[in-house]
């Protein structure tokens, strides 16, 4: 069973409420994500990602939305403990609704929640066409028919800046498909990493980045998690320095 908290070295996320637990791939992500002066999280889940942004990011704004009611609640607690409550909305919204309500308030200049980003990020459902969970909330964080891949990158290209970068995390049997609706919603890659979980084996998984522009050089990279079983990789011991006790 996993722990109902879990202690970084600025805050703490409690996590008893919502369905998808702090995991390495949230951690990546918020470790890895290139941020700005606004930033949006979508699918915020236990609000992990929102706070690693506004840690690493001092003059960041962060926006964090989410489908599950429970999740938000959980959520809000753990930034009104953080040092950034000031810095952090939760908004209890799916992301289509979300994009209803900017275009609503495009014109009042005063709303700095409803607005165009620098930096939006997402960890995001994957599973497309396989067994659901028997836990609803949990079947609804995993699952892509809430949000499918489609209506994630609809959504992205309207509240991404011109400038700004979506980055996301994918399964490596969910690049393909992730890859090419970014296309179809005319955004380009910009950065790729695949990460291993030990040298030897294949990635598992790939953080993604994209922008409204296609870049003259795509960024590539390869992370190791683990150079050994229990053995953190620089690279890895690196990106998260800042977080991990």
């Amino acid at each position: 069973m996993a722990n109902s908290f879990f202690k970084f070295q600025q805050f703490t996320v409690r996590q008893e409420h919502c369905a998808m637990k702090v995991g390495t791939d949230g951690t990546l992500l918020g470790a890895w994500a290139n941020g700005g002066r606004r930033v949006l999280d979508i699918g915020t889940g236990t609000g992990l990602i929102a706070l690693m942004m506004a840690q690493r990011f001092p003059e960041a704004r962060v926006t964090a939305i989410d489908i599950d009611q429970a999740a938000c609640l959980q959520a809000h607690d753990n930034v009104a403990a953080s040092p950034f409550v000031r810095r952090i909305s939760v908004v209890y919204a799916s992301l289509q609704h979300f994009c209803d309500e900017t275009q609503h308030h495009s014109e009042n200049q005063a709303n700095d929640v409803y607005t165009q980003f620098d930096s939006i990020v997402c960890n995001p459902p994957f599973f497309v066409n396989s067994l659901k969970a028997p836990n609803e909330q949990r079947s609804m964080a995993r699952h892509a028919d809430s949000l499918t891949y489609a209506q994630l990158f609809s959504g992205v290209s309207q509240l991404l800046a011109d400038g700004g970068e979506f980055s996301a995390i994918v399964p490596f049997d969910c690049r393909e498909a992730f890859v090419s609706e970014a296309f179809l919603h005319g955004l380009f890659q910009s950065r790729i990493c695949a990460v291993r979980t030990t040298p030897h084996k294949p990635p598992r998984r790939y953080l993604l980045a994209f922008r409204k522009s296609a870049v003259a050089h795509i960024e590539q990279t390869v992370g190791i998690i683990e150079d050994a079983p229990g053995q953190k990789s620089s690279w890895y011991s690196q990106l998260t320095d800042s977080f991990y006790l």
